[in-house]
Formats: C-alpha cells, sequence, structure tokens
C-alpha cells in the first residue's frame, strides 16, 4: 500500500493582518497585509476598502516583493567621487540634516529661487507644496507636467474635473463604455471591476488606441486610431451628432455656457468675451421674456440660439459659435479619415451608436432633486453613455485641445453628471475659479506669497517678473505654456543647465528618475548632470535627491536621502491632494508603518519636516522656534490647513465624532488604522448625480468642508480665458507676447477646441509613429526590480506592426534600427497585428541601466530591455528661426512624449547579441548585487 505525502490544506497564513493602503500604483487600494513573527508573510485586498473591494493585482500582490527588495538603499549617503561615478560613503541622519540644511539655508536667506524642489510620483503634493512654499521658492511642482497634465487641466477648464482621479463611469447604469488612450496601468483595478460588471450587462466597449493590448484586447470594438489624430475624430463625431440632431438640447441650455452671449465685433476690445451684468454674471436671453437674464436667475429658460445687438455690437450665443464652426466640412467623416486611420462609415456608424444609446435607451431615476436656480426636477435622467481617457490621448502637443473636444463630446450628448454617464469624485467637481491662481513673488528669508500652482483667468495671472521675463525655472505659466497647472518638471534640468532664464543652486528632487526613464531626453540629461563649467564646478552646483531604491538617478546626486518602503511610513492620501473617492462618497485613507524599517532609512515626508524645523521654517515653527511638529505623522494630525479642516477628514473632533469639519483629534491616525486604513462619508441619495448644480450636493459640500459655500456653474464649453490670451496677441491690454509667440497662441488658443499638426509631424524621412506604454503589471521603474513582477515582463521587443514587418524584411527576433532626428536604437523586434500599420511600440520602464536596482549586469532587463527615450528630446528639431522650441503642448506645457516620429530599419545582430542598443557604461551601486536566488522563511 502506498502511502501518500502529508499535505497541510488549511496553512496557517499569519498570526496579525494590518491594514493599511497599497503604493504600487496610482489606485491606491485597500490592502490586508498578513504579518508572521512580525514580518511580513502574505498581501490580498481589503474586502471592505472602497476602492477595490477586495480585488488585487499583480502588482499589489507583489508589493511584499517590493518591501524586501535587494535595491533597497540602507543610510543617507554623500557623494565622494564625481557625479555619475556612484562613488559614495554612508554617513548619519544628523551629518546628511546638517549638510542639507547647511546647503538651502543661505538661498533662503538670499534668493530662494535658487532652489528647485520637484518631486515625482510621490501623493503628497498638498505637503511638499506647503513645505516649498515656506521655503519661499517659487520653483516647485510635481511629475503632472510629463505625465497627464493635458487631461487634468482641459476638464478642470471645461467641466470642473476630467478622468481618473476626478471621476469615473457610472458602472451600475452605463450601456457603452468608450475609452480614448487608456493603458492598463491607470486605475487599473475599479477599470477591470467595471468592465466585468458591464460586460456581465450586456454593455458594449469601445476602444480608441493605436494598440490592442489590456482594456482594447477585452473591448468589443478597437479603432486602431493613428496617434495623435483623436482630437480629428472627436471632432468629426461631434460634426455627426450636431448634424443630426442628435445632442442634448435641455441640458445644454440649463448646465453649459452653450446659451452665453458672445461679443463678436471684431474691431471691440472685448471682441469674443461674454456679455455680462454689473456683478460680472455671464449673461443669455431668457426664452420666456426674450430678454437679458444672468445665466442663474430663478425661473430663466436660456436660449441656445440667442442673439442680442447691444449699441453696434452684436452678441451671440456659444451654441450658434459651436455650430458655425463644427458643421464645417472640414470635420466629416470623410474629410479626416485618412488622417486618422478610420475609415469614414466607421466614424459615422460611432457617433449614430453614441447618438442611438444615449437617447434611445435613455431612462430615469425616480429621484427628485432641486437645481441652483431653484428648479425642482421630479426624477433624474439617464443617458447611458460613459466615457474614459489617459496619457494616450493627452501626451502629445495638441493634447489639451484634444482632452478639451472630449469633454464638448461628452457634454453634447449630456453624459456628465447623470445616471449612466461620466460621475465626479468628491472633491470634484470644482470650476477653475475654486482654485487659486499660481504664485511667484520670491522674498529673501520670506514664505512665497502663495501657492504655486493653479489656474489662469488671463494674463494677469501669468508668472512673470517685472521684466517680464519667467519667474520660474520650467518657464511654467509664461506666454510659452501659459495654462502649465502642474509645471514642466521635463524642462528644470535643462533650462538650469542652460541658466535659461537664470541658474539655480540646488535641485532638489523625489522619487524622480530624471537620468533614465523619466527624462524625455535621457543621455543629454546625464551630460548636462555631470557637465561642468570653465571653473571646473559643477554647472547645477548641487542636487540633493530622495529615493527607496538604488535607480539610475542615485548615482548623479550629491546627498541621498534615503526613503522608507510604502509598509514602513506614514502617507496621506488627502482630499486636499489626490483623492481615492468613488462617485458616491467622500474618502481619503492613510499608510502607516506596519513594520519598521530594518535600515538607516527616513519616511521622506518627515525628513521634510525635519528639515523644516532645523531651519525654522515659518508654517513649520511657533513664533518662539520651536517645532510645531516632530514628523510627518504628528504634521497629518495636527496641521489645519485652514481651522476645522486638515489633511484627514474622518474622525475629526476630539472624540474622533465629526466628518470634514472639526477640531484636531490626537488619536485620529488609530481611528483609521482600526477602521481599515480608510474613512468614508457617502454623498446623500439626492446629491448622487448633477453635482455641479445640485443643491443637495453642494449643502453637503459645505457641511464636509469641500468648499466654504455653494459653488455651482456652468460648464465651459468656450473657454473664455484662452479667448483673453488670443486678445492679447492680438494686440490688447497690457501684458503682451513676444512677437514670435504671437501667432502660436492665436492659432492654438482657441475657445472652442480644434485640432492642429503636431511640429513633428513634418520630420523629413521619420514617418513611423513610436509609442511607449506601461503594462498591466508595472507601474513605474521600480517595478522591473521586483522578483516576482519580472517574470512577466523580464524584456521588451519592439513591437512592429505586420505591414512594416513585411516592408522591412522583419521577423519574429530580427534586430531593427530606429531612428529619430536625436538618437538610434538597435533592438529586437517582434510582430504584433492588433496595431496601427504605421505605428510601432514598447513598454515602458522595463529597460534599465546596468548596475541600477541591484540587478545583475547580464539580467535581462539591462541587455535586451530598452527605452524609446534615446530617441526623445526635451526640445523640437531646430525649424531655422534662430529658436529651440520645446517639446510640449503650446498651452500647457505637457511633454509631448507621444508625438515621435522615427525610421525603421532591418539590422544586423549586434555582435553581443544579449545587448539592446546603446548600451551605456555600468553604474556603480551603493547597494550591492542582489542574489541569485531571493529566498527568506516567514515564521516557522
Amino acid at each position: 500500500m502506498t502511502t501518500q505525502p502529508r499535505v497541510e490544506t488549511s496553512p496557517k497564513v499569519s498570526d496579525e493582518i494590518r491594514q493599511t493602503t497599497c503604493y504600487m500604483c496610482a489606485c491606491r487600494c485597500g490592502i490586508n497585509v498578513h504579518m508572521k513573527d512580525g514580518k511580513v508573510a502574505y498581501i490580498e485586498g481589503n474586502r471592505d476598502h472602497p476602492v477595490n473591494k477586495g480585488v488585487l493585482c499583480a502588482k499589489g500582490s507583489a508589493g511584499i516583493m517590493q518591501h524586501n527588495a535587494p535595491s533597497r538603499l540602507r543610510a543617507p549617503l554623500k557623494r565622494v567621487g564625481p557625479r555619475g561615478s556612484g562613488e559614495f560613503e554612508e554617513i548619519s541622519w544628523d551629518e546628511a540634516l546638517d549638510i542639507a540644511a547647511g546647503w538651502l539655508e543661505p538661498i533662503r536667506k538670499d534668493n530662494p529661487e535658487k532652489l528647485a524642489f520637484f518631486t515625482g510620483r510621490d501623493q503628497s503634493q498638498s505637503f511638499t507644496s506647503f513645505w516649498a512654499q515656506n521655503f519661499g521658492t517659487c520653483n516647485y511642482a510635481a511629475h503632472g507636467g510629463f505625465c497627464s497634465v493635458n487631461m487634468a487641466t482641459a476638464g478642470i477648464y471645461t467641466m470642473g474635473g476630467a478622468f481618473w482621479e476626478f471621476g469615473q463611469p457610472d458602472w451600475d447604469h452605463t450601456k457603452l463604455f468608450m475609452l480614448f488612450g487608456v493603458a492598463e496601468d491607470h486605475d487599473s483595478n475599479p477599470i477591470k471591476m467595471g468592465i466585468g460588471k458591464i460586460k456581465a450587462r450586456g454593455a458594449r466597449v469601445i476602444g480608441v488606441n493605436p494598440i490592442r493590448s489590456g482594456y482594447n484586447a477585452v473591448a468589443d470594438d478597437w479603432v486602431g486610431i493613428t496617434p495623435g489624430t483623436d482630437g480629428l475624430f472627436i471632432l468629426s463625431l461631434i460634426h455627426c451628432l450636431m448634424k443630426a440632431g442628435k445632442i442634448d438640447l435641455e441640458y445644454l441650455s440649463r448646465f453649459t455656457n452653450a446659451p452665453v452671449l458672445v461679443n463678436r465685433d471684431p474691431e471691440s476690445p472685448d471682441y469674443g468675451l461674454f456679455l455680462r451684468d454689473d456683478t460680472g454674471a455671464p449673461l443669455v436671453i431668457n426664452r420666456t421674456t426674450g430678454k437679458l437674464a444672468p445665466f442663474d436667475m430663478k425661473g430663466v429658460r436660456p436660449d441656445l440660439g440667442g442673439s442680442f445687438q447691444m449699441g453696434d455690437v452684436t452678441h451671440v450665443s456659444v451654441f450658434q459659435l459651436m455650430a458655425e464652426e463644427y458643421l464645417k466640412d472640414a470635420h466629416a467623416p470623410e474629410a479626416v479619415a485618412d488622417r486618422c486611420g478610420i475609415p469614414a462609415p466607421r466614424i459615422r456608424a460611432i457617433a449614430a451608436e453614441l447618438a442611438r444609446v444615449a437617447f434611445e435607451e435613455a431612462f430615469e431615476l425616480d429621484q427628485q432633486w432641486t437645481d441652483f436656480r431653484g428648479d425642482v426636477h421630479k426624477s433624474m435622467v439617464g443617458r447611458p453613455v460613459s466615457m474614459h481617457a489617459m496619457r494616450g490621448v493627452s501626451a502629445h502637443a495638441n493634447g489639451f485641445q484634444t482632452c478639451r473636444a472630449l469633454h464638448v463630446l461628452q457634454i453634447i450628448l449630456g453624459t456628465v453628471e447623470v445616471p449612466g454617464g461620466f460621475r465626479f469624485k468628491p472633491p470634484y467637481p470644482k470650476p477653475p475659479e475654486a482654485h487659486p491662481a499660481p504664485h511667484c513673488r520670491v522674498t529673501p528669508n520670506k514664505p512665497l506669497d502663495g501657492p504655486h500652482l493653479g489656474f489662469v483667468h488671463g494674463p494677469e495671472h501669468l508668472a512673470l517678473k517685472t521684466d517680464g521675463s519667467p519667474a520660474r525655472i520650467d518657464k511654467a505659466f509664461t506666454w510659452e505654456n501659459p495654462m502649465s497647472s502642474h509645471g514642466l518638471m521635463h524642462m528644470v534640468i535643462s533650462n538650469a543647465h542652460a541658466g535659461d532664464p537664470y541658474k539655480i543652486d540646488t535641485l532638489f528632487m523625489y522619487m524622480a528618475n530624471m537620468s533614465w526613464n523619466s527624462s524625455m531626453n535621457t543621455r543629454g540629461v546625464i551630460e548636462m548632470l555631470t557637465d561642468k563649467d570653465e571653473d571646473g564646478e559643477y554647472v547645477i552646483p548641487r542636487i540633493i535627491y530622495s529615493d527607496a531604491y538604488s535607480s539610475e538617478m542615485v548615482a548623479y546626486a550629491d546627498l541621498i536621502l534615503p526613503d522608507t518602503t510604502y509598509l514602513e511610513r506614514h502617507d496621506c492620501i488627502s482630499l486636499l491632494d489626490r483623492p481615492i473617492c468613488e462617485a458616491d462618497g467622500a474618502a481619503d485613507a492613510i499608510r502607516w508603518p506596519v513594520v519598521e524599517p530594518d535600515r538607516d532609512v527616513r519616511g521622506f515626508q518627515s525628513v521634510l519636516v525635519q528639515l523644516a524645523n532645523k531651519m525654522k521654517l515659518p508654517g513649520f515653527t511657533h513664533e518662539d522656534g520651536s517645532a510645531k511638529w516632530k514628523d510627518y505623522a504628528d504634521y497629518i494630525v495636527n496641521h489645519e490647513r485652514k481651522p476645522g479642516i486638515g489633511p484627514l477628514a474622518g474622525f475629526r473632533g476630539e472624540d474622533g465624532d465629526k466628518v470634514g469639519r472639526g477640531a484636531v483629534n490626537p488619536d485620529q491616525l488609530n481611528k483609521y488604522i482600526d477602521n481599515g486604513g480608510f474613512f468614508l462619508t457617502h454623498v446623500p441619495e439626492e446629491g448622487a448625480y448633477y453635482k455641479p448644480w445640485n443643491r443637495a450636493y453642494q449643502d453637503w459640500a459645505v457641511d464636509l468642508g469641500l468648499f466654504d459655500s455653494p459653488q455651482p456653474y456652468l460648464f465651459q464649453l468656450y473657454c473664455e480665458p484662452m479667448r483673453k490670451f488670443q486678445l492679447a496677441a492680438e494686440g490688447h491690454g497690457d501684458r503682451q507676447p513676444p512677437e514670435h509667440l504671437r501667432q502660436r497662441i492665436k492659432d492654438t488658443m482657441t475657445p472652442l477646441p480644434i485640432w492642429y499638426e503636431t511640429d513633428q509631424q513634418g520630420n523629413e524621412g521619420f514617418t513611423v509613429n513610436a509609442l511607449t506604454q506601461r503594462p498591466m503589471a508595472m507601474y513605474h521603474s521600480w517595478g522591473s526590480q521586483n522578483a516576482w513582477l519580472r517574470q512577466i515582463h523580464g524584456r521588451n521587443p519592439l513591437y512592429v506592426p505586420t505591414k512594416l514587418m513585411r516592408d522591412n524584411g522583419l521577423s519574429d527576433g530580427d534586430w531593427a534600427r530606429v531612428t529619430s532626428p536625436h538618437g538610434e536604437i538597435t533592438v529586437p523586434v517582434m510582430e504584433m497585428a492588433a496595431l496601427n500599420d504605421n505605428t510601432v511600440w514598447t513598454w515602458n520602464a522595463i529597460g534599465k541601466r546596468k548596475g541600477a536596482w541591484a540587478l545583475d549586469e547580464d539580467a535581462p532587463e539591462a541587455t535586451k530591455g530598452f527605452l524609446l527615450n534615446h530617441l526623445i528630446h526635451e526640445l523640437l528639431p531646430p525649424k531655422g528661426d534662430g529658436l529651440r522650441w520645446a517639446n510640449s503642448d503650446p498651452i500647457t506645457g505637457q511633454a509631448a512624449w507621444f508625438d515621435l516620429k522615427v525610421k525603421i530599419e532591418k539590422a544586423a545582430p549586434p555582435d553581443d547579441l544579449e545587448q539592446s542598443q546603446p548600451a551605456l557604461d555600468p553604474l556603480k551601486s551603493p547597494v550591492p548585487t542582489a542574489p541569485d536566488a531571493l529566498t527568506w522563511k516567514v515564521g516557522k
């Protein structure tokens, strides 16, 4: 008789569960961290969490390997060799803080703008901006300028919010879901759950993306659009809908500025601006009286076709201007099909499907609500079409206008903030007027005069010095990029190196891998970071960097402040910052040290508090110089942005029984820990939809502290601030753009969304589109050091469409030379049929530099892995006009990553068949290479 082995079918997983928030991407899901003997044994999703409801992806599950990564930095480091040598010595925290303060204090006393403080993918921007503001520098921003500022800014200016962190589809009611340029890393668990929910109901999914992977692979209809032409396609859909009369006229008249009157006299200094009353309220024609009325007057019924003569000046409605523009034959499907790569009949079919679902499958919810004019509505009308978009449409030099066009498409269908459509997540929606304008006045030894970032409403808000030169090192909020709400992180190093607009003294960065995958000009930036002047001094004199891992950027800093992993520190996912809310409620969350570090590292936010205390920064210290907070946890609990409002909305008040507004609760963090690491309060049912105009929602938002008073507003199909910049370019007003920018401003900053070709289209000989996309199993560059995730994506081929494979005689595994006006790579290729015929692409951030991330020099990421970044530049190729233009959207400054044009040809295999080109010299790492086998035992 054979004896079967005894198998433990119910092993003890853990002896304790600690609940916190994931940090393996920006979803910020709730996780249960299982502990054995005080160590992390297993990570699963928290079923009670409002974001993921227990679902956890490969990244989240692999967090245990991120926490134990061999590449973790061990202690503060001081550079002792040349920059780039990787030669450091470990120092104490006392010495590290002394060095940092010794560099920073003289700057603050003499000229605070000499500090450029820019942070990467952290989620504590309300705190880091508070630190920079109290230091006094105008040079602060986070990574949004090279990520998705076009999407965020276009959404705020058009409708008070955008996709991803601002809103979500109404998964419970939508019947048609359309994605534009969405890769798998974005909001991945909620989108996967949502797609599963709607497909179970038989709802249809349309994916618009040059690449068919991930969400687009499960779409019912894939539209393999030509990169950079999304706006052309969207405006053609608008053309078809308007021509067919398939638009929601009632919605447009009540809730948008479509009926607002616009000055149409070209000789008037107010040409293109709204007609307003004495209080500044935009005016409409009241259908019931035929007379002028403010848009928000009780009982007003705005006339979409209104016009009004005042003296010699004719004023017409925004809707009339839209009809004049979008009914032009230039927007017809037949006129755009070839450029978009989408046949005209298919464009018409998609428009017809949008119209059919929006209007023929409309429904009503039996829920009464009252709007901001006082009108009572007996029900809520549902239009079950929803949309989502991200970097694919955003990261182009025409991306801002494309994103605005997409929002206009949603709005004319009446599908925003209605059942079945797109819904905002609290604290959004917020119109641009509810946000601050940018501030830039620097005073020695004083705080900055206000928040760094914000929303401009005209030339008066530009960040310019008295002589008209840029106030900020990245040239944000200037005539070059007037509406750059997130700053231009990708321009900081090149501008600082060039001394344009001025030299800086210290570059201080957090988790921004600017010498590798976060750079638009990898080799060039490395040279800038190591370049010396004629006196033998570094052109950028000092670089302070904080990271948790031995990334490529570490070697190019002078002082390293090692961060913890996300399981070892406090973090605050705040309503003041990047919220985790879902549309039905306001939520925030924390991270907390579920384990203590086994290295001499500190959470970066706590290090900033300690630096502020050392320098006695206002805002961080009392009048007597004593510290307000000892670390970031202390700040989270005890800081009040204004009375009763702090970083966390939950468990406020001395007894922890207040929501949103309330006194400081010393036990607040423990309350969050006891509640699973998060707080959630639901929107009242009457306020669930129509949030910008719904009195019940507005009153709830005021009670919660999201607003100080109700903030109803109209969706801005016509963006008046953009017209103000055009007026300046036409010669009106006190602030005038430089001559070389006048025409560009007139051409691109149109108040109705347009489409224009990007500057890289005309590069002779470079005709193939080249893109990168993040895989679902990776988010940041740190993912490809993860022992589990590396098994999914250990290398990245260049994916080439069948047509280009045949044209160039390529087969899977062959090597190709890919060139751009800036650089060249030689990489292995793989055929992909589900790909736009003139587009090549690869996974982003898989390629690693040898010596970084504790990877072996023969690791696949460091050999066959590669970056497209070697082909990109932060500046456009010379145009022959004596100027160098930024490779950015001319309105917001968003990095135009996806405008890259290349040529591809078959190449002989490299001498070393395992080595993609270019191959940079290995870095010397401050941490040893990982062992061949990464094993350990947790518990007994």
